[in-house]
């Protein structure tokens, strides 16, 4: 009984552990001077997200792609407008290009999907602004 009682208590901290580290402010992307695009990576297990945020211009062309290693379909990422709606035809995307329709801040998530076999993965996201 006391094993099965120190097993839920664990499995309860690791999730309140997990909950909390996504919750904190997302990493803003920045670009190398001269530069329109940049690569992140990252390593996720299944139903982890990393949150980003970068900034734009009304009417730049903006474009987003996430790639893993191993390869395969283990990764999409959720787009958002900050303090604008930002219409998309889905939820989630693993390629996405589109026109900003607002001057200010786009929050995108990557988030590993839950597999059975690959439970944990390298993530690489390209973002390009012209």
């Amino acid at each position: 009984m006391r094993t099965k009682i120190i097993i839920i208590a664990t499995i309860l901290l690791c999730s309140f552990v997990s909950a909390f580290a996504q919750s904190a402010d997302p990493l803003r992307i920045k670009f190398a001077k001269g530069k329109s695009s940049t690569n992140l990576s990252g390593t996720l297990s299944n139903d982890q997200q990393m949150d980003y945020v970068f900034g734009a211009k009304a009417g730049q062309k903006i474009s987003l792609k996430v790639t893993s290693q191993p390869k395969g379909n283990f990764f999409d990422f959720d787009l958002q407008g900050v303090d604008f709606e930002l219409e998309t035809e889905f939820d989630y995307y693993s390629n996405y290009s589109f026109t900003a329709p607002e001057t200010g801040d786009y929050l995108v998530f990557v988030r590993k999907r839950p597999t059975e076999k690959t439970k944990t993965a390298k993530f690489f996201l390209t973002l390009t602004i012209k």
